[in-house]
């Protein structure tokens, strides 16, 4: 079978977000000549046959195509509870629309809580050359129970070459109840937490951390977040000293104002700022990939996920809460 033609110019890595409970099961198809299987299997993605964006009012049945089915590597090992086990071969001719490759995996949750897994694929050549990497969000996996996604990408690094390999890079899992949110339904609590992708240059990490009153009354801060530092077991590391202030990591970074009372409206929004070094010298590198974030005494707990490669500095500067008034939030849903 001649090689199939990519389905879109190149573009950065789709993220592609189905629910846990989908299924993605192929049937059996025709031997494509080169060993290789035509099978029916869903469109990895969010979008109809022809790229029509559904309907967001009510469910959308996820569409089938017919990609090429791609042998996994022998043997399939699991990661962190994550198991590839399907691996395909996309083009235009395959009725699914702005995908060149994907593949299934299922995830055990292996804890005694619902948790929700963001899950990082790689996908290679056969000379080992890296293709790229796709990431898939895994919502609400029962304790004990299995749940299913796929992730595609929709260009490739590899020019020419065509990716025949896959392997399990990253997993991340937080607890339901603990789940952080920019956007959708307003939590129980009232506010929603949550960290941005931050920024990196020269050894140094800045990351914002955000929280939206996006209930129905006042929402008062005073000071700063407490966190607990944990690693990639959710163990709680303690080898970490949680700075007041940032002065100690850098300047004109943020999170050096002086601490000071402020009661949010509902629709308005705090952030302050995690910042630390990723400097390595003598003794053993801390990467810490959670925390636990407690917006004023009493809360509820929410786990951010801002990646701590701490070296072995041993220090993480936290800034206090201080109002957004760049904030607007015009989708933002009330708790009634």
């Amino acid at each position: 079978m001649p090689r199939l033609p990519r389905a879109v110019p190149p573009v950065l890595v789709g993220l592609l977000l189905l629910t846990a409970c989908g299924s993605h099961d192929a049937s059996s198809g025709a031997d494509g000549g080169d060993g290789r299987v035509r099978a029916r299997a869903l469109c990895p993605s969010d979008y109809t046959q022809y790229g029509a964006t559904p309907s967001a009012g009510r469910p959308t049945p996820t569409p089938s195509g017919t990609p090429t089915t791609l042998p996994l590597p022998s043997p399939v090992t699991e990661e962190n509870g994550v198991r590839v086990t399907k691996l395909y071969a996309w083009g235009p001719e395959s009725g699914c629309v702005g995908v060149d490759y994907s593949a299934e995996f299922e995830v055990v949750n292996k804890t005694s809580a619902a948790a929700t897994y963001t899950v990082t694929l790689s996908f290679s050549s056969a000379s080992g050359g890296a293709a790229g990497t796709a990431e898939h969000v895994v919502e609400a996996v029962g304790p004990g129970r299995t749940g299913k996604g796929a992730a595609a990408m929709t260009s490739t690094n590899l020019g020419d070459a065509e990716v025949t390999g896959v392997k399990v890079l990253r997993v991340r899992s937080v607890p339901v109840a603990e789940a952080s949110s920019a956007s959708g339904p307003c939590p129980a609590s009232g506010v929603r937490v949550y960290a941005d992708r931050g920024d990196a240059a020269m050894g140094l990490r800045v990351v914002g951390l955000h929280l939206v009153n996006c209930g129905t009354t006042p929402y008062a801060l005073d000071g700063y977040p407490e966190l607990e530092i944990q690693d990639e077991d959710h163990d709680t590391v303690k080898d970490v000293r949680i700075l007041r202030g940032t002065e100690q990591i850098g300047t004109g970074i943020g999170g050096q104002e002086a601490p000071r009372p402020l009661t949010l409206r509902p629709g308005e929004a705090a952030r302050t700022t995690l910042a630390w070094r990723n400097t390595t010298q003598a003794g053993t590198p801390v990467n810490a990939p959670y925390a636990r974030v407690w917006a004023r005494p009493g809360a509820d707990p929410v786990t951010v996920v801002p990646e701590l490669d701490l070296g072995t500095t041993g220090r993480l500067g936290v800034g206090p809460w201080q109002r957004d008034e760049t904030y607007r939030d015009p989708g933002a849903t009330a708790r009634p």
